[in-house]
């Protein structure tokens, strides 16, 4: 079983940065799909971008051009950047790598 051990959550204000970290108890290259999921309370899971091992990112159509996935294998990190946050950017952020979770990262938008 894959840990993974995700960071950099919290309050901002609207038009704010932040960013995610998710790291990993095995090596980067190892894993084949690394994403981040978002759950806003009382919604269900939503995939918010992916990387493959290899091949272009793929983002939601709500974060494209706000947000940006990036996968650093020889760190076995991912990394969510987000920028231009809006409220409806609330919610709790997890990472998965395969079939493997994290804990999730609470991010919260709000002046």
């Amino acid at each position: 079983q894959v840990q993974l051990v995700e960071s950099g959550g919290g309050l901002v204000q609207p038009g704010g940065s932040l960013r995610l970290s998710c790291t990993a108890s095995v090596s980067g290259f190892s894993i084949e799909t690394m994403a981040w999921y978002r759950q806003a309370p009382g919604k269900q899971r939503e995939l918010v971008a992916s990387k493959l091992r290899y091949g272009s990112p793929v983002y939601a159509g709500s974060v494209k051009g706000r947000f940006t996935i990036v996968r650093d294998n020889p760190k076995n990190t991912l990394y969510l950047q987000m920028n231009s946050l809006q409220p409806e950017d609330t919610a709790v952020y997890y990472c998965a790598f395969d079939n493997s979770w994290g804990q999730g990262t609470k991010v919260t938008v709000s002046s």
